[in-house]
């Protein structure tokens, strides 16, 4: 029936408008059996708030009473807000595991893997180095062997802006103490003549709705001494005279590097592996959840604060917006 006024006919027919969103097209008769059950659709998040740190290196394993090796260095540590992203297109989620423990003497650490998220890649850290070498390079470079005069791994490769992190201690010549790996807060310490170099400091974050340390740097092995610390006390200590000269793990899920194996007159210890990586990514509550997650990732979904978190902790997929 056509519709009227007092001017004449409106039009003959009426169509129902469609309403358009930026993420998704909407009928009328769609918002309509949504308002009737109390069910309105969500809109998906343009953008969200991302971590991404990679497998922290591991440390290296020296000789029966000869030199020590360095810590790992910890993964890249990467962090930012608004990354773009599109409702229904779906994005690739990576854990980077840790570098492996070091059993064989001289020998350098294990690299750390990359974790990714999108198109953000933060490098596994590199391992330590085992005489005569330097530290590896990595998201933060691993600390370089005692006795010689040796430079810790290079962080930051490849080079991001940010940096995702920093470089491995070095070490000097006539000391058996090996250097610190690198940190995503700060640069591995050197050794010095008595004690292997410190792991360098993490860096905080709190998109897990609370904030935490991620990525410190393996403490270096040392020769009959005390042992190092690892970075924020998540990487690895460095083996010495009161664990048997064994190099610590860095701490699960922080990217944090392993300690370097330590020595003494018929003793000398493991490399410590490098703790496994993480990714999170969070988006304001007011939208929808994520349509899927991969069957082949772990994690954990929180709200608070305001806030869908997102936590992954192992394993590679993708997820779906």
């Amino acid at each position: 029936m056509s519709r009227r006024w007092a001017g004449g006919i409106i039009s003959s027919t009426y169509t129902a408008p469609t309403i358009t969103t930026a993420n998704g097209v909407w009928t009328t008769n769609t918002q309509l059996q949504s308002k009737n059950a109390n069910i309105w659709p969500l809109l998906k998040p343009s953008s969200v708030d991302y971590l991404v740190v990679g497998g922290g290196g591991g440390g290296a394993r020296d000789s029966t009473n000869g030199t020590s090796g360095g810590g790992g260095g910890a993964g890249g540590f990467r962090t930012a807000a608004s990354l773009a992203v599109s409702a229904g297109s779906s994005y690739t989620v990576t854990i980077g595991g840790g570098g492996a423990t070091q059993t064989t003497s001289r020998t350098n650490g294990n690299n750390g893997s990359d974790s990714v998220f999108s198109s953000i890649t933060s490098t596994g850290g590199g391992g330590g180095g085992a005489y005569p070498n330097a530290g590896l390079n990595g998201g933060s470079g691993g600390g370089a062997t005692g006795e010689s005069v040796k430079s810790g791994g290079a962080g930051n490769t490849p080079s991001t802006s940010p940096s995702q992190g920093n470089n491995g201690g070095s070490t000097t010549s006539g000391s058996f103490e090996a250097g610190g790996g690198g940190g995503a807060g700060a640069v591995g310490s050197s050794a010095t003549s008595t004690i292997g170099g410190a792991g360098g400091a993490g860096s905080s974050n709190s998109y897990s709705g609370s904030a935490v340390t991620y990525a410190g740097g393996g403490g270096g092995g040392s020769q009959s001494n005390s042992a190092s610390a690892g970075g924020s006390s998540i990487g690895g200590a460095g083996g010495g005279s009161g664990n048997s000269y064994v190099g610590q793990v860095g701490a699960v899920n922080t990217g944090s590097g392993g300690g370097g194996g330590g020595s003494s007159s018929g003793a000398s210890g493991n490399g410590g592996a490098g703790g496994s990586g993480i990714v999170i990514i969070r988006y304001p509550d007011t939208f929808a959840d994520l349509a899927t997650i991969g069957g082949g990732l772990t994690y954990t979904f929180t709200t608070t604060g305001g806030y869908k978190i997102y936590k992954f902790t192992a394993g590679t997929g993708l997820v779906t917006i």
